[in-house]
This record gives C-alpha cells, sequence and structure tokens, in this order.
C-alpha cells in the first residue's frame, strides 16, 4: 500500500512528476533486512544512552524532594480532608411563663400592640436640619423611628412636621411648636396658643392653621419671635368692660355670616393657600401663607389675584361659590393645588396642574385652572358596567389621590354585590410618589395603584368576603403613608376568660412609598421607593430582645423572624391611671415622618 503522508510531501515537493502505478510503487520499494542496516548499531547506542540520562535525572530529582522533607509532593498530592462540621440543631422554644408571655411568643404584632398601650409616644425619623424630629440631636438625618422624649407618655390630637418646624396639639388642646425656624434657642416643644381647645393642624410656608371643637379657625406664625412682636387681639370675657391681651400674636379667620348651628369641620393647607370645610358641606379658602399670595388657581375663585382682592386683610376667606349645590364631605390641599369630594361619590380639583396633579391634560397655555372641575372618573371604569363613587381625596406636594368604591347594578334581590375599593393615583412621580412602581414625570390621567386596589378578605366574624379598604392616607411633600382597612383585632386584654391562650392583638397594614432623600421612608437606606412597602417595627430593640429570648437565637434568624410593623387601630385603654380612646397615627410631612398616639 502506498504511504499517503509520504506520498502528499512528494506531491509537495514534485507537482508536476508523474504518478506511479500501484504495481510500480510496490516494486520500486526497496527491500531491506533489519539485520543488516547500516544504522542499526547508532541506533542502540542512541537508546542506551537516553535511558541511562531519564534514570540520572530522576535519581537527581529523587534525591533533591527528599532533602527538601518532600515539601513539593505534599504541596500538589497530600491535600488534607475537609473537617467535618459539627451538626447545629435548632433550639427549642422557650416555654411561656403566663398566658400574656405565651401570646408575646406567638405573635411579634401582639407585642406591638401592647407596646403602643404601654408606651404612648411620638416616634419621629427623616430630615433633622431644623431639629424637629430629634430635638435634642445634631444629626442631619434620623434614619429609622425614633422616639422622642418629649413626648414620651403624652397622647396628642393631632401633629404636622416641616423640616424646619413642627406644631402639634396636645390632650388638653394647646399648641406645642418646636424646630428652628420657631427658635434656634429653644430645643424642646413650647407651648404657644392655648386655652383655645384645639383639635386639628395644617400648615403652610410659614404660618399654622389651628382649628378648635367649635369650629373656630386660627394663623398663627411659625417664628416665636413674630408671635411676641406681631399684633395681638384683644380677647373678650364674659364680665362687662373687662377684656385681656393674648401673649402671642395670631388672627382669627373664622368664615363670617356662617348659618345657625354651622360651623368649620375640616381645614387643610398648601403652601400658600388654605381650605375650610363646614358641617353644611360649603368650602372657604384663604390666602395662608404671608411670603406669596395665591396665584395658581389653587383658591376656586375665578378671576381672585392680588390686585383684584377685596378690600380688607390679604387671607380673609372667600366662599367657593361654584360648589353650592354640591355637599363636599372632603377637602385636600397640595403645595398649589386643591381636590374636594361630595357626597354623591364626585370629585373636583383646581389650582396648578403644571404635573397633572388635577387628572386633566395637561395644557402649556394654561397650566392652571381657578375654577372647581369635575373630574371624570366614571371613564375609569368603562366597559366594566361598574358604577364608581369617590369616597376621599388626598393630595400633597404635586401629586394626587382618589379612593373610589365600584360596584355593580343588581339584577335581583337575591344577587348579591360585591363592591371593588381602588386607589388611583396622578400628578408627579419622578421620585416614586405614584406608587405605581414606575418613574413618571407627569400623570394627567389617574392610575390604578395595584397594591391598594381590587383586594379582599375574609372575615371571620360575619362569616363573608368583605374588600380591603383604606382607612386613611397622609401625603407629605414628596412621600407618602397609607393605612389599610383591614380586619384587625384589639380585643384581648389578657383578663378575659372566654379568650384562649392563642388569642392575640393584631393592627392595620402600613405601607410607605416615595422619595427617600432624608430617609423619611424608614428603610434605613436613602434609595427612593415606587412601590408601597412595609418597614419593620418601630420599637426594633423590643422585638428583637422579644426574638432573642424566645428563641435564642443569632443574629441571622432574628432578623428573618421579625415581623412589619402594623398599627394600632382606635380602642379604649388604660393610660396613666385613666381609661381612653386612643389610637396611633401616622404623619408624612415635608422631608420627615412621624407615628403618634392620638386620642
Amino acid at each position: 500500500m502506498i504511504n499517503t503522508r509520504c506520498l502528499s510531501r512528494a506531491t509537495l515537493r514534485a507537482p508536476h512528476a508523474p504518478r506511479l502505478s500501484r504495481d510500480v510503487a510496490s516494486k520500486s520499494r526497496p527491500q531491506v533486512r533489519t539485520a543488516t542496516h547500516p544504522y542499526a548499531h547508532r541506533r542502540q547506542q542512541h537508546f542506551v544512552r537516553s535511558v541511562a540520562t531519564v534514570t540520572t535525572l530522576f535519581a537527581t530529582a529523587t534525591a533533591w524532594q527528599w532533602y527538601n522533607g518532600e515539601k513539593i509532593f505534599r504541596d500538589v498530592h497530600a491535600e488534607e480532608p475537609p473537617q467535618e462540621q459539627e451538626v447545629e440543631f435548632e433550639k427549642p422554644r422557650r416555654q411561656a411563663q403566663s398566658t400574656e408571655d405565651n401570646r408575646n411568643i406567638i405573635s411579634s404584632q401582639h407585642l406591638q400592640v401592647l407596646k403602643s398601650w404601654e408606651n404612648p409616644g411620638v416616634y419621629a425619623w427623616g430630615s433633622n436640619s431644623g431639629r424637629v424630629v430629634a430635638p435634642d440631636s445634631q444629626e442631619s438625618f434620623i434614619k429609622s423611628p425614633r422616639r422622642i422624649p418629649f413626648f414620651d407618655g403624652v397622647l396628642l390630637r393631632d401633629i404636622k412636621l416641616d423640616r424646619n418646624f413642627a406644631a402639634a396639639i396636645d390632650e388638653k388642646g394647646d399648641l406645642l411648636q418646636w424646630g428652628t425656624a420657631f427658635s434656634k434657642e429653644t430645643t424642646s416643644p413650647t407651648r404657644t396658643l392655648t386655652g383655645k381647645n384645639l383639635k386639628s393642624l395644617a400648615i403652610s410656608r410659614d404660618r399654622v392653621i389651628a382649628l378648635s371643637s367649635s369650629g373656630d379657625v386660627y394663623t398663627i406664625p411659625v417664628s416665636q419671635e413674630e408671635q411676641r412682636t406681631g399684633d395681638k387681639p384683644a380677647s373678650t370675657s364674659w364680665i362687662p368692660f373687662w377684656g385681656s391681651s393674648n401673649n402671642i400674636s395670631y388672627r382669627t379667620r373664622t368664615p363670617p355670616n356662617l348659618a345657625w348651628g354651622e360651623k368649620v369641620t375640616q381645614i387643610s393647607s398648601g403652601l400658600e393657600h388654605a381650605l375650610m370645610l363646614t358641617s353644611t358641606g360649603r368650602v372657604f379658602s384663604f390666602a395662608s401663607g404671608t411670603q406669596d399670595f395665591p396665584a395658581k388657581g389653587q383658591l376656586g375663585i375665578p378671576g381672585l389675584t392680588w390686585e383684584t382682592r377685596p378690600e380688607g386683610g390679604f387671607d380673609i376667606p372667600h366662599e367657593i361659590t361654584t360648589l353650592k349645590g354640591f355637599p363636599i364631605q372632603h377637602v385636600a390641599t397640595g403645595d398649589n393645588h386643591s381636590l374636594v369630594s361630595d357626597a354623591a361619590g364626585r370629585a373636583f380639583a383646581f389650582g396648578d396642574n403644571s404635573f397633572g396633579q388635577l387628572g386633566f391634560e395637561f395644557n402649556p397655555e394654561a397650566k392652571y385652572v381657578d375654577a372647581p372641575s369635575l373630574l371624570a372618573t366614571q371613564k375609569l371604569y368603562a366597559g366594566t358596567s361598574q358604577q364608581a363613587s369617590v369616597t376621599n381625596v388626598f393630595a400633597g406636594g404635586n401629586t394626587s389621590f382618589l379612593t373610589i368604591e365600584a360596584t355593580k347594578p343588581v339584577a335581583s334581590a337575591r344577587d348579591s354585590t360585591r363592591v371593588q375599593a381602588d386607589t388611583w393615583g396622578f400628578g408627579f412621580g419622578l421620585t416614586g410618589q405614584l406608587g405605581n412602581g414606575r418613574w413618571i414625570h407627569n400623570q394627567s390621567s389617574p392610575i390604578k395603584i395595584p397594591t391598594f386596589s381590587g383586594l379582599y378578605e375574609y372575615d371571620e366574624h360575619n362569616n363573608s368576603v368583605i374588600p380591603i379598604k383604606l382607612h386613611n392616607m397622609s401625603i407629605g411633600q414628596s412621600h407618602a403613608a397609607a393605612i389599610m382597612d383591614n380586619v384587625a383585632s384589639v380585643a384581648v386584654s389578657g383578663k378575659s376568660k372566654r379568650l384562649t391562650e392563642n388569642d392575640t392583638n393584631w393592627g392595620r397594614d402600613i405601607l410607605f412609598w416615595g422619595n427617600n432623600e432624608y430617609y423619611q421612608i424608614g428603610t434605613g437606606k436613602r434609595s427612593n421607593v415606587p412601590m408601597p412597602t412595609y418597614i419593620q417595627p418601630l420599637d426594633q430593640r423590643a422585638e428583637e430582645e422579644r426574638t432573642a429570648s424566645v428563641f435564642g437565637w443569632g443574629k441571622q434568624l432574628r432578623e428573618k423572624d421579625m415581623h412589619r410593623f402594623q398599627i394600632t387601630p382606635k380602642s379604649k385603654v388604660r393610660v396613666n391611671g385613666r381609661m381612653v380612646d386612643m389610637e396611633q397615627k401616622v404623619e408624612c410631612g415635608r422631608g420627615c415622618t412621624a407615628v403618634y398616639s392620638a386620642v
């Protein structure tokens, strides 16, 4: 047979050489016998020398390894076997010492409820540039919820927060103020307006608006210096010819000429304007700040400007007459816009619409609407045969929200009507404050918030499925919080014989979202949160101590076992030796947040 490799080389060397046939090639191959080959002796000598050389090298390497203690051989081939780790079994749960102790072991939420009853007060976090959330600290940010020592054991009626000032109403109805904008020397909340039996608050850019239980509305300067030097109205007395002067400057802005028995029931304020709602459903507006007069239609009075305002004070109230005939039930204000809703489930908006916060298509030639305009909420449910009814309105910064209950018409008396509770948001959402998981600069048409829409739960008490509605929302300038109206239980006192040792308290779910520049969300991180999220319990030390005492595990397992924060709903409990109706409330301010014990 022809050697193909040799033939290829031959062909390459002589490409024009003629090919030989198989027979000719076989005959021309030389016939050589191995025994008489002339080079056989030389090949044998070369083989002997190669074997000797390899033997010598091997002996030398062996001696070198033996001399060095066979270190190389051990490193390459003698790997130590891995040590067996001792298996650590999960430790058993601590045995309860009492019925109440067993409830604490079972549920973190039960412990949270008890702590809120036993230790009422205020937790605050976020920006501390104005020494608001931590008056006794020089820290710029408070990253996680921290108690304000001044309010330990104190119940409040309301609280409002700004980065540079804050105001609160204590249980007696007196106004408390603090922060650097109030006073740079005072580091503790100070009583200012007293004896008015205040019940709720609102804040503008530089003033505090307070509503009394009798329906009177007061505006107070934020600055303590202005309170001391400003005009002080004369107080009236039941004693004839007897009058006295208040010790601080304030103005009364209760709407004049109210009907018999009519009084202001709600107040809300933006940066420069405020709304007042009366018990008969009428709405009044006025300028609530002193830096700029409202000029973006947020007062709801067409044509009202600084130049066209009537005689008298610049902040006198004006009734929004275009809302007559619509019994308004709720009012809300953002920085420069307003929202209202009536008893028939309709919503109206007016003011600035630069980011679509009114729910209308943005028009660059008309950036604001100066008269209340109806929102087409029924279009949101087009093609579903559902009837939409607005139940509440919320606003803050440049963002707005609606809560809507959608129902289908009942065909017969046997059919059961299922209510679908939804939440819709619109406006500015570039830092996540819309809560829909997206970063949107301008959302002019309402968009459904999935976290708070179409939710249901089973009510064991009534043996039926019910919708999970929103109990309340607090909208700050760029972040927000929502309290769910889920089924809660705060009936366990630990003394009832009808309850078992496994019955526990639990509160309502509360979620936060939006801008987190100042750690105002409460996650301990600074990244913005576009989707509503839970945070850890306010008293994390108590939660960690509970988990450690119950399970005795390490830090990693304690964090895994830690529950989320649940807010305590209203219940009658004993505080400081007396029975009171108390609940926890949340307040999202401008760059900061607070959760407080409210009455």
